[in-house]
C-alpha cells in the first residue's frame, strides 16, 4: 500500500504550476518539482543523478526550454522517420519548434554525439519496448546517431512486427524497437483479444540478452471503443470485459516489474523506464496557455507554435494517477529501472506535435483539425523526442 505521505505529496505536486517567461522566450518549471516523488525511496538507480564530469548534483528533469539556433540535431530528410512523424516533409509551415534546447536548472549536459554513442556502445544492443511513443523515440535516436557519422557508414535495416531493427554495422551496434502496447501479452482466445495482465513471457522472450532496455507504456490503457486494443482482460484466472484502467495498469506494471527483478541482471543490462508522454488536446485550462491557433480550434494542438505559456494543473493532473501507479511499482521493485521523467518538460511543448502534418491526409482531414486527423499525441521529428534521447544519453553515460 502507498505511503500516505507519498500520496499527499504527489497530489500537492500534481498542482504545481509550470511558468513560461514569454518575454525572453523560455519556459521554466517551479523548483518545488525538484523534490517530486522520483526519489522517495533510496534505490541506487533512483537517487538524484550526479554528473560524472563535475560531481555536481544535477536535476535533469527540472529546467528551462531555451532558444538555440544550432538545433535541430538532424534534418527531416533522415530516411528512418515515418511519415506520421515527418512534419516538415508534410507541409508544416513553421520551424521555431525545432529551435528549443532543454537546459537543466543546475548543470550543463553534453550535447548529443552520435559517434560517441556508437563508440561507447560498440558491440552492444539497445531496445525500445512499448507503444508508438517508443517508436517515435527510437526513430529519433537512429537519426541522431546517423547525423554524427559518415553518410557512407553501412546500416542494416529490418522493419517488421513486433520487432524492427537498425544495425550500424561498422560499430556492431543494434538499435531496435519492439512493439508491446501494454508490455504484458495479448493472446487470441476463441477469436477474442485477451490482455493477459499476469503474463509477459511471450513478449519478454525478445528482451533477453539486450544490453540496454528502455520501456514505455500508458496511452493504450485508457482507450475505449474502436481504439481499445483488447476484448477481454484476464487476471488471476478470471476474465473481465471492463476494469478500472488504473487497476489494470498497476497489475500489468507489477507483472513487468516481477519479470525485470527475476530475469534481468542489472550489473549487465541497463534498464530505463520512460514516464508518460502528454497529449495536448485543448480540453480545458486557461485560454492564455493557447496562442492564436487555438481560437479556431477548440480541441486541437493545430496552430500552436510556441511552448506552453504558463502551465496548468489540467496537464499535470491528467497524468498524476498514472504516475502514482508507476512510482509505486518502481518503488517496490528490487532492481528498479532509471526513471526518465520526461512528463513535465514535455507538457510544456504543446507546439511540438504533428497536428495535421502527419502524412498524406486528405484535404477534408486537413480542413478539420478539430477532429481526429490532428495528431496531438505523437511528436514531430526532428523535435521533442530528440530531447528525450539527449537525457537518455546523459543518464546512460554521464551519471553515477
Amino acid at each position: 500500500m502507498a505511503n500516505p505521505h507519498f500520496q499527499s505529496l504527489f497530489h500537492f505536486l500534481s498542482f504545481t504550476v509550470l511558468v513560461c517567461l514569454v518575454s525572453v522566450h523560455f519556459c521554466t518549471v517551479s523548483s518545488v518539482v525538484l523534490v517530486k516523488l522520483r526519489n522517495h525511496k533510496e534505490h541506487p538507480h533512483q537517487r538524484r543523478p550526479m554528473l560524472s564530469a563535475n560531481q555536481s548534483s544535477c536535476a535533469l528533469f527540472l529546467g528551462t526550454w531555451v532558444r538555440d539556433d544550432s538545433y535541430p540535431l538532424y534534418q527531416s530528410s533522415c530516411q528512418f522517420i515515418d511519415a506520421q512523424f515527418n512534419c516538415q516533409m508534410y507541409g508544416r509551415p513553421d520551424t521555431d519548434y525545432l529551435k528549443y534546447r532543454w537546459q537543466p536548472a543546475n548543470c550543463e549536459i553534453q550535447r548529443f554525439n552520435g559517434l560517441d554513442f556508437l563508440m561507447k556502445m560498440k558491440g552492444k544492443t539497445v531496445m525500445f519496448v512499448g507503444d508508438s511513443l517508443g517508436r517515435n523515440q527510437w526513430q529519433s535516436l537512429i537519426c541522431m546517431i546517423s547525423a554524427g557519422i559518415s553518410s557512407g557508414s553501412p546500416t542494416q535495416i529490418s522493419k517488421g512486427y513486433p520487432l524492427s531493427t537498425v544495425k550500424f554495422q561498422e560499430y556492431d551496434v543494434t538499435v531496435s524497437y519492439y512493439k508491446a502496447l501494454y508490455l504484458v501479452d495479448i493472446d487470441i482466445i476463441q477469436g477474442k483479444r485477451v490482455l493477459k495482465l499476469d503474463d509477459i513471457r511471450g513478449n519478454a522472450n525478445a528482451w533477453r540478452g539486450v544490453d540496454v532496455l528502455l520501456f514505455d507504456t500508458g496511452h493504450w490503457w485508457t482507450h475505449k471503443g474502436p481504439l481499445q486494443g483488447w476484448d477481454y482482460m484476464e487476471s488471476e484466472g478470471s476474465f473481465y470485459q471492463d476494469m478500472d484502467p488504473l487497476v489494470a495498469l498497476e497489475k500489468g506494471l507489477r507483472t513487468w516489474g516481477r519479470w525485470v527483478d527475476s530475469n534481468i541482471d542489472t550489473t549487465v543490462t541497463r534498464v530505463f523506464f520512460q514516464s508518460f508522454s502528454p497529449s495536448h488536446y485543448n480540453l480545458g485550462g486557461s485560454p492564455s496557455e493557447w496562442n492564436a491557433g487555438a481560437v479556431t480550434t477548440s480541441k486541437s494542438c493545430y496552430g500552436e507554435t510556441t511552448p506552453m505559456s504558463g502551465g496548468s494543473a489540467t496537464y499535470t493532473e491528467g497524468y498524476s494517477d498514472q504516475m502514482r501507479v508507476l512510482e509505486t511499482v518502481i518503488r517496490d521493485m528490487n532492481n528498479p529501472p532509471f526513471l526518465l521523467d520526461i512528463t513535465l518538460l514535455s507538457t510544456m511543448r504543446k507546439d511540438a506535435h504533428p497536428s495535421i502534418y502527419s502524412g498524406d491526409l486528405t484535404p477534408q482531414q486537413r480542413a478539420n483539425p478539430d477532429h481526429s486527423a490532428a495528431d496531438c499525441s505523437h511528436w514531430c521529428l526532428p523535435g521533442l523526442p530528440d530531447t528525450w534521447n539527449q537525457l537518455f544519453y546523459t543518464a546512460l553515460f554521464f551519471l553515477h
